[in-house]
């Protein structure tokens, strides 16, 4: 279930994201990297859904969350250079943090149940 959650969220945020660059005129580089990012966590998420092992689970859920870091990196860059609005900075950055949070304990809820099979 919260595996749906989290690809909901993923899926919502990817959205976001991309309307967010499509209105970021003259900072093509930021723009791409933001929306690489952005739209690469929920890409991971949905890739785990179909993991090889809880191994690749992991892993894949790690490379979102590297992702989450990354996307909150290029929002802080884009609201200190003015390039986009505190409230849109802080729309985006509360929605990644959320993702990432879930990320976490999912990451950590799986290496749990691996070392208990162990």
């Amino acid at each position: 279930m919260a595996e749906n959650i989290l690809a909901d969220l993923s899926t919502e945020f990817a959205i976001q994201i991309l309307k967010l660059t499509n209105s970021i005129k003259g900072h093509y580089s930021l723009a791409n990297q933001l929306e690489r990012s952005g739209t690469s966590i929920g890409a991971n998420i949905r890739e785990a859904k179909y993991a090889h092992s809880r191994s690749d689970f992991i892993v894949k859920l790690q490379i979102g969350l590297k992702e989450c870091y990354e996307t909150e990196y290029w929002i802080e860059i884009a609201l200190k250079s003015g390039i986009i609005s505190d409230d849109v900075a802080k729309t985006i950055l509360h929605d990644c943090g959320s993702i990432r949070k879930m990320l976490i304990s999912s990451i950590n809820t799986a290496k749990e149940n691996s070392d208990g099979k162990r």
